[in-house]
């Protein structure tokens, strides 16, 4: 199809590093034959031949082939970021939307009507910074396993990406929003099931106003509903004057005490976000990030023309993150019967890196509760056999109550329990505190 292209993505194995002694007689000898191993001097007669070292044309010819690999792959990926992808049948695609190119990762094919599960991902980051860690866990990967995941890239972000021409507009965060629509229809999902964090959890709720139609559920980390205002533009624009991008980036993604505390995260994603994303671009979809407006949204009046939220909603945020006073006001403006409130303990700025089984858990309860059931094997419990991942469309009765779900991580349990509110009972807000 025209304007767009799809190429397999193939996972690269970190290569072994060589052992000194060995390559040091290898190329010795390579240099000695011009490329061949010297062969070796004949042993005495009445004593047993010496060790001898491979020296056949294919070890060469391998030897080679490392090393040019090496080269090749050299400075493309930081090598914290080169397991970052999970395992599977992961697919590259540049679609074309009416606001420009979007750099979108897949696994799997729409199954049937379920939902895709599509995530984005906050400024200064791409969906690998931003969500294999979480994904990688291996219960994520039980429930996974039975939807297609979509990663989607801000424009400009992913890895490798080149340099966004001169005078280049980038999209609003409308526009952003905008995009989506395409994705959704270029790949055939019915609906999805969005993971936004920060700005991406912006994006994804202004999708869900705009289409609400097309979207089942969210996970919204990080959110913050407000623009900024002239004060907060000014000190961003002074703070640009003084300080490097990624320095400016890391409070809006780590809380102050992993600045302080946690030096080998913050320094591992300093280096990363200076390596791995073109700074020309993140410096364009910081300053649009900066600049958008206040999301529309409130429950004032009827609920049935109030302008928020129509799906099921989970807001997380870590109980010292940057976003927290956000993400509290965000949860005021959504309907309370069909919203989830998780404020995680110990887990600072991103917990999808910080708690990624907490958070996984959390977003198990979650497809719980919106009528997909998750038989996930968990590690941490004992007791007789458990069946195998699947998962199951119920149907759903608007009057009933939802689900609820209670876990047990040693001699601590966590519970979240969601109610419909009906005639004569108050409306109950969702609220889960998940400690360590």
């Amino acid at each position: 199809m025209a304007g767009m292209k799809e190429q397999q993505f193939t996972e690269e194995k970190p290569l072994l590093p060589e052992q000194r002694g060995v390559d040091s007689d290898v190329d010795k000898g390579e240099e000695a034959s011009g490329g061949l191993p010297c062969p070796a001097s004949p042993a005495p007669l009445n004593n047993p031949p010496p060790p001898s070292r491979p020296t056949h044309r294919w070890h060469v010819i391998a030897r080679h082939w490392l090393r040019q690999t090496r080269r090749r792959t050299s400075g493309v990926l930081p090598e914290s970021c080169e397991q970052l992808m999970p395992a599977g049948d992961w697919k590259e695609h540049d679609v074309e939307t009416p606001y420009g190119m979007l750099h979108v990762v897949i696994r799997g094919a729409p199954k049937g009507n379920k939902p895709a599960i599509l995530t984005y991902h906050d400024v200064g980051l791409n969906h690998k910074l931003c969500f294999n860690t979480f994904f990688n866990n291996e219960d994520m990967q039980e429930i996974t396993k039975h939807f297609v995941v979509c990663h989607v890239d801000a424009p400009g972000q992913q890895m490798g990406a080149s340099q966004l021409p001169q005078g280049y507009q980038y999209p609003t965060m409308d526009q952003l929003a905008g995009m989506l629509p395409t994705v959704v229809q270029h790949f055939g999902f019915k609906s999805i099931v969005g993971i936004g964090v920060g700005a991406g959890a912006y994006i994804l709720a202004k999708f869900a106003l705009i289409f609400p139609d097309l979207v089942e559920g969210l996970v919204l980390l990080n959110i913050d509903p407000n623009g900024k205002g002239w004060i907060d533009w000014a000190a961003t624009k002074l703070s640009g004057l003084t300080s490097t991008l990624p320095d400016i980036v890391l409070p809006h993604l780590f809380s102050q005490e992993e600045l302080m505390n946690n030096t080998e995260l913050v320094q591992s994603y300093r280096q990363q976000i200076s390596n791995s994303i073109n700074q020309f671009n993140l410096q364009l979809f910081w300053n649009m990030y900066n600049s958008r407006r206040d999301l529309e949204m409130s429950r004032t009046g009827t609920m049935l023309n109030a302008k928020t939220l129509k799906c099921p909603a989970m807001l997380v945020v870590g109980d010292n993150a940057p976003a927290e006073e956000g993400v509290v006001e965000c949860n005021s403006k959504l309907d309370p019967t069909n919203t989830t409130f998780l404020k995680m303990a110990d887990s600072g700025g991103l917990p999808q890196l910080t708690q990624p089984g907490k958070l996984t858990e959390a977003f198990k309860y979650f497809l719980q509760g919106m009528g997909y059931i998750a038989y996930v094997k968990d590690r941490r419990l004992s007791g007789g056999p458990v069946p195998s991942a699947s998962m199951t469309r119920l149907a759903r009765s608007r009057t009933a109550s939802l689900t609820s779900a209670s876990s047990v991580e040693g001699s601590r349990s966590r519970a979240c329990t969601h109610s419909d509110s009906t005639e004569g009972v108050g409306a109950v807000t969702h609220t889960m505190e998940v400690s360590c």
